[in-house]
This record gives C-alpha cells, sequence and structure tokens, in this order.
C-alpha cells in the first residue's frame, strides 16, 4: 500500500496535477484498492476533519496582515529606520536589506510577503546607489527565507498541528535559528560590499534617527504587540492572528492613510486566494494521513531506517537531506503538511524533540524558497526586478550555501547540547 500510495502521488505531480489533487486522488486509489468503493464517503469525512483545528485560524488572518504590511507605507518606513542608523557602513545598504527582512518576518509570517515588501522598498534604491542588482535581488530573496523561521510562521503553525505540540513554545524556538540566519547573510553581504567596493551612505544624523523612528513607531509595536501577546498568554496565536490584521488595517487606514477601502478588498481577495490554497492542500491532507496511520507507513518507514543504522546523527543527517531535497521540489506548507506524518514516528523513536524537529524541519524547507524551480522568493524578486531567474539564481549560490550551513548546525548541535532552543 506503500508503494502504491507514494507511486500514484509521484506520478500525479509528473505530469502536472497539482499537488493537493495529487494527495487525495492517491488516498483514493489507496482507499479503494485496499477497502472497496464503499468506504470513499471517508475521504470527504476526513478533509472535513483535517481543516477542524482553531489553531489553523491563524493561517489566513497571519496571511492578510502580511499583505496588508507589505503593499502600504510600513515596510518603507521600516527600511528608512534601518539605514539611519547602518547607512554610513560600506554596503550597509546591504545589511539594512537583511535587518529589514527579519524585522517584517516578525510580522507576516511569511517568506513571499517578507520578500515582496522589503524589495519593493530597496530594490530601486540600491540600484540608484550601485549596488549589482542581481546579487542585491539574490539577498533579499535569501533574507525573505527568515520570514517562516522568525514568529510568526505560517508552516511553524502547520506543524504544531499537525505534531500536536505547542504552537507558543515552537514560535520561540524560532527565534534564536532566526537570528543566527540573519547573521550569516549579514556577514556575507559585508563581504560582497568590500569586494565589490560597495559605496558607503551618509554619515550618521541624531535628527535623521529620531525622525525615522517616529515615523516608523506604529510598524515597530506590531510585533511587539503581537510576540509580547502571545508568549505573556494574554492571547492564544489565533487569536494574535486577528489583532495583527486589526491592528493592520487601522495603521494603513487611519495613520498612514496608504489604503483605501477598494485596496483592502483587493488585499482581502488575493490574500483569500492564497489562504485557499493551503486550507485545500491541509483538507485533501487528511484522507492522504488516514492512508498512512491505517496501513502502518510512517512505522514501518521508521523500522526500515532504523535498521540501516541506529546512530542517531547519521539518520538526522539523511532526514536532513531529504528535507532539503523536499524543499527544491515542493512548496513550504505542502512539504510541512506531507512529510510531518511521515517523519514523526522516525522523529520520536530516535527521541528527538519535536520542537527541535519543528524548527529545523521549516528551516530545512525555508530555504528551498531559493532553491529553483519551485522558489517562491527568487520568483518574486525576478518579478520586482525585471531580471530574468537564472541571473539570480546565480548570485544567490553564496547565501544559500550559508543558510545551509546554518540549517546543518541547527540539525546538530541541539543534538549535543539537549534544550538550546527550547
Amino acid at each position: 500500500m506503500a508503494a502504491l500510495l507514494f507511486s500514484v502521488f509521484i506520478i500525479l505531480l509528473a505530469v502536472g496535477v497539482p499537488v493537493a489533487f495529487s494527495i487525495v486522488t492517491s488516498a483514493a486509489v489507496v482507499i479503494v484498492s485496499g477497502l472497496g468503493t464503499n468506504r470513499l464517503m471517508m475521504i470527504i469525512q476526513r478533509m472535513f476533519e483535517s481543516c477542524n483545528s482553531f489553531s489553523l485560524i491563524a493561517v489566513p488572518f497571519f496571511i492578510l496582515a502580511g499583505d496588508l504590511l507589505s503593499k502600504g507605507k510600513i515596510s518603507k518606513l521600516l527600511v528608512d529606520f534601518c539605514e539611519s542608523f547602518l547607512g554610513m557602513i560600506r554596503g550597509g545598504l546591504s545589511i539594512v536589506s537583511v535587518l529589514a527582512g527579519m524585522f517584517f518576518a516578525a510580522i507576516s509570517g511569511s517568506g513571499a510577503a517578507t520578500t515582496a515588501a522589503v524589495g519593493g522598498a530597496l530594490i530601486e534604491e540600491l540600484k540608484l546607489r550601485g549596488y549589482r542588482e542581481d546579487a542585491s535581488a539574490a539577498l533579499i530573496a535569501a533574507a525573505g527565507t527568515i520570514g517562516v523561521v522568525i514568529p510568526p510562521s505560517v508552516p511553524m503553525v502547520l506543524y504544531a498541528v499537525i505534531a500536536e505540540v505547542s504552537v507558543s513554545s515552537l514560535f520561540k524556538a524560532g527565534f534564536v535559528p532566526g537570528f543566527i540566519m540573519g547573521g550569516i547573510l549579514i556577514l556575507i553581504a559585508l563581504v560582497q560590499g568590500r569586494r565589490l567596493n560597495y559605496p558607503k551612505g551618509a554619515k550618521f544624523s541624531f535628527t535623521r534617527f529620531l525622525k525615522s523612528f517616529f515615523y516608523a513607531v506604529p510598524g515597530i509595536l506590531m510585533p511587539l504587540i503581537i510576540l509580547g501577546g502571545i508568549f505573556s498568554g494574554i492571547f492564544t496565536p489565533s487569536e494574535a492572528a486577528a489583532i495583527a490584521v486589526a491592528y493592520a488595517v487601522f495603521v494603513s487606514m487611519f495613520i498612514y492613510r496608504d489604503l483605501s477601502v477598494k485596496g483592502l478588498f483587493e488585499i482581502m481577495t488575493g490574500s483569500a486566494k492564497t489562504s485557499a490554497v493551503i486550507m485545500i492542500i491541509i483538507a485533501c491532507s487528511g484522507p492522504f494521513g488516514w492512508c498512512l496511520a491505517n496501513w502502518k507507513i510512517p512505522e514501518t518507514i521508521a523500522a526500515a531506517v532504523l535498521s540501516v543504522s541506529s546512530n542517531k546523527y547519521i539518520i538526522m543527517l539523511l532526514i536532513s537531506i531529504i528535507i532539503l531535497i523536499a524543499g527544491v521540489f515542493m512548496e513550504t506548507s505542502s512539504a510541512i503538511i506531507l512529510l510531518t506524518p511521515v517523519f514523526l514516528p522516525l522523529i520520536k523513536a530516535l527521541d528527538v524533540s519535536l520542537m527541535h524537529f519543528g524548527v529545523l524541519f521549516v528551516v530545512g524547507i525555508a530555504i528551498g524558497m531559493i532553491t529553483p524551480p519551485v522558489a517562491i522568493n527568487l520568483f518574486v524578486a525576478s518579478g520586482i526586478t525585471g531580471l530574468p531567474l537564472e541571473k539570480i539564481s546565480r548570485a544567490v549560490v553564496p547565501y544559500l550555501i550559508g543558510l545551509i550551513i546554518v540549517f546543518l548546525a541547527i540539525v546538530f548541535v541541539p543534538l549535543v547540547f539537549p534544550g538550546i532552543l527550547v
């Protein structure tokens, strides 16, 4: 049944069937083959059941909040604030790109939204100041991967629901890896700035710093409100997502006044489409997950892997390679939804923390956002700059290598020093 399930799924993907329909069709084939046509009603039941989770309310709300902020003034004002105290460094605008990506990550929960917001605010300015356009686009795309690591994070919500772990605890575990990813990108950007002789910006001005800070305060307050409320226990992650949307609408419409009712409707329509794609994948994964559980496929896979080697480090290396490969060919949410049930029995057998695995899984899959063919951040950067994807893909290689090094550290360091992330 395992061979039939995965064979049908891979064949359907290969011929161009969308991921959601490939998932549910492969499950339907297995159910009919193993149990007969009289159990087909179970597919609909499981599809509804898989969406019946309060925590999943956070997904469409965080997507909408990210879209609201990426299309308004907030992203540009945050960039101006970062530049006010970093612009004087050689290649300082590259550092600003990464810091802006990290800051926006603490608002949006989406890699594509982070790339779009920072890219829209900075790409043209980088070009005007003599920064190499392909390298700048690649850096912003790479910084966009942090968007799903630093909380709030849509993929972390999905993993927490499937693995039945605390969303808040997983959010807390995402901070350190997100900062390390930002640090390695800044280091590489500084080296490139020296090598390519990027210009220095204007000298530091305390007046400019205070002015940019004043205008950026509403944006700065947003992650403090969201994450502060979650970690203090005032509201749940799902409630925080709704508060994020209300705050974003209020700031955009009544403080910055850059959002009309018509614009709000257009953004909500786009966010609804994005949310629908994720939710239909979640729904279709219900029957697929049931097939995995009913025929004990994850347990069988775990036993097969453990029979090859009992060394925790070797097995985690194999899992890490699979995650990186999956990120190359699958969209982030799809990979999380599809592979989490497969990996969980093996992770439990290895006595690895589910929190640790959740973080490394999200980081590994996030790297796939800058590895073609399914490289959503590169597509966004290409759309903003007009540069061909191939050119940005070549420029992203140094950042990709740096992020893979960080990923491997996230995989193995907590195994040696348990509890370092949580």
